[in-house]
């Protein structure tokens, strides 16, 4: 049977290449590409690449990707591969126009870059910001690229998710529909390199050891990053030691590195930095895209939807959020995965078909409608089914509070008891809770959906559960941790995971399909399913801007919000609560002494004693 299906598979792969190789052909018959140096305000140029149609007996629409990535390759007779190997290539058999631009101060593009510029609502003459730049490309573009139609879309995932947003802010009247992508959108709060104000070490010493380097002069040479010496990054991570050393490995060339040791708590050049700050009255459709299992942004789509509803009311604005990783619906995987969990169906392609190009056909080709694309569009893992719901949070949502009690399992229904009993682990910096049990060295997409059993067999972490469920609970929307603590010290980190128990009778039906290439059949029976995580630095419990010590033994609160779930404990499931105090190198760790972390010596990390108390609780928002 086994080898039936990997002779299957051979053939749907073999299948897949020979209609990628016709698109390809497709492609460079129809098509052709120029590269131009795009004047801005300023006299900065930008270098982008337009892929247009030889068809000139119709105009047609735009769809602008702008991209601190490069928009290799360069040449005219170069064609990118996310055209001719993506369902990118859906667009051009629509007939779009396709421009990628290289943003100011990266790749072949003139000017300085600088990491999530702040957007500036009050620009005069030649001043510039990423959504005047953005304006300038558009107004360029509709007066000399040939046969547009003058309307123009603009989407990006991730990083050109955050052009997107500012795209948005352009104000130019050509710009009809805008598609910010896992977007970043608040990197202090929860997206990429902070969440909840810990930093998320491991992600960011990898990406700008490479990505913060100054680049002089345009270039088609992106710059390496650091060479690890080991492919154990608990390893490396934790003798590398205090966050001081690895401002010596990094050394002085890299701005961003050093403005993040610089602005340790939220201050003024933080929230400049966060675009929805500035999002009022948004002209252009507005599609928010995100992955429920997104490791770097999924705080950012979920957000930046909900601030423009508050903030732009009158903007045609929708949400989309499927079963993903970061990126997982553009890309080639077709979504009915994630590590050892599965979906059921092609969510990405569900998604790319019914919802992305028909928005862009309606508001740029004035083709199709919208009127079948939900306010939300969400996928609800444990079901395994998308929904369409008219507004999120959805309204029917009523609040579940759990109280964390030791030695009992978790109720789920008002529990009349005198509290005064408490839970007690010794967090340990030197021996810090591995986010996942994997030996690697690059952070992996899959840990999102990651078995946690391994982390239930460790003394510092403490574990809650149901009994086995009854019937189905959805929960949908933002979870509340509102922990009640007492530390030793005077400083702390707090991890709350909200975890899935699969049965232990549980298996897929031809269940090595559940493996990661290359690996046995995974044992998903008794699978301790990571649905989500977060953590919060405790010095910032009662404010981010201003932190504040513990007093050691004293009981006091640590409340904080997860992103939102949208996910189905089925039942004959369990439902199961986590908390410990460190997740690394995921996160960097927290010495456990109110110092400045940035700048504290190997010597301030000390062990502390953590308790929790019955009357902690887990507030779940829970669909009726």
């Amino acid at each position: 049977m086994k080898k039936c299906f990997l002779l299957s598979m051979l053939l749907v792969s073999l299948i897949s290449l020979q209609a990628q190789n016709a698109d390809s052909l497709w492609v460079r018959e129809n098509y052709y590409k120029i590269e131009r140096m795009v004047p801005m305000r300023d006299g900065t140029k930008l270098f982008t690449a337009f892929y247009i149609p030889k068809d000139s007996s119709e105009k047609h629409p735009i769809l602008f990707n702008r991209t601190p990535y490069s928009c290799s390759p360069y040449g005219e007779d170069k064609f990118s591969g996310r055209l001719l190997f993506s369902y990118w290539v859906n667009y051009l058999k629509e007939g779009y126009i396709i421009a990628i631009q290289d943003v100011r101060g990266k790749w072949m593009s003139e000017g300085e870059f600088m990491d999530i510029r702040p957007f500036n609502p009050a620009k005069k003459g030649t001043e510039t910001d990423e959504a005047s730049d953005t304006y300038d490309a558009i107004d360029w573009m509709i007066n000399n690229i040939p046969s547009n139609n003058k309307r123009v879309g603009v989407f990006g995932i991730s990083y050109p998710g955050f052009y997107s947003t500012m795209a948005a802010l352009s104000g130019h009247p050509a710009l009809k529909a805008v598609s910010p992508q896992a977007p970043v959108t608040e990197w202090f709060m929860g997206d990429d390199f902070h969440h909840n104000g810990a930093f998320f070490l491991m992600d960011g010493f990898s990406f700008y050891s490479g990505f913060g380097k100054p680049r002089p002069k345009p270039t088609t040479q992106g710059s390496p990053g650091y060479q690890f010496k080991t492919q154990d990054n608990y390893d490396f991570y934790l003798k590398t030691g205090a966050l001081k050393n690895f401002a010596k490995i990094m050394g002085d060339s890299i701005a961003f590195w050093k403005d993040l040791y610089a602005h340790p708590n939220y201050d003024d050049w933080w929230k400049a930095r966060n675009p929805m700050n500035f999002v009022t009255n948004v002209k252009p459709a507005m599609l928010i895209v995100g992955g429920l299992f997104d490791a770097e942004d999924c705080y950012g789509a979920w957000n930046l939807y909900k601030a423009i509803e508050a903030k732009s009311k009158f903007t045609e604005n929708k949400l989309v959020m499927g079963p993903w990783s970061h990126g997982g619906w553009g890309g080639r995987a077709d979504g009915s995965y994630l590590g050892n969990v599965r979906f059921g169906s092609k969510t990405s392609e569900y998604y790319q078909r019914n919802i992305e190009i028909p928005f862009f056909n309606f508001y740029l080709k004035l083709r199709g409608t919208v009127h079948d694309i939900a306010e939300a569009t969400i996928f609800f893992t444990g079901e395994n089914e998308w929904r369409n719901m008219k507004q999120w949070p959805p309204k029917e949502i009523t609040s579940m509070d759990i109280n964390l009690v030791p030695g009992e399992n978790l109720a789920l229904e008002i529990v009349h008891r005198k509290f005064g009993k408490y839970s007690e682990y010794i967090s340990d910096p030197a021996h810090p809770v591995p986010y996942t049990e994997d030996v690697h060295l690059s952070r992996t997409a899959e840990y999102m959906t990651d078995d946690q059993r391994f982390a239930s067999r460790r003394t510092d972490v403490l574990t809650f559960s149901t009994d086995v469920l009854s019937e189905d609970i959805t929960v949908a929307g933002p979870v509340i941790a509102d922990l009640v603590t007492s530390i030793s010290t005077t400083d702390a980190d707090f991890v709350v995971k909200i975890i899935d128990v699969f049965p232990d009778t549980f298996r897929y039906e031809n269940n090595y399909l559940s493996a990661r290439p290359g690996t046995q059949a995974y044992p998903m029976g008794g699978y301790q399913m990571l649905v989500r995580g977060e953590i919060m630095r405790g010095r910032y419990r009662n404010s981010f801007e201003k932190p504040e010590a513990f007093k050691p033994n004293e009981r006091t609160n640590v409340k904080f919000t997860l992103p939102d779930i949208a996910h189905t404990f089925k039942k004959g499931h369990k439902l199961m609560i986590q908390v410990q105090s460190s997740w690394f190198p995921l996160a960097d760790r927290n010495p456990q002494k109110f110092v400045n972390i940035y700048t504290c010596d190997d010597s301030d990390f000390q062990k502390a004693t953590i308790r929790i108390y019955d009357d902690s609780k887990i507030i779940l928002p829970v669909l009726k």
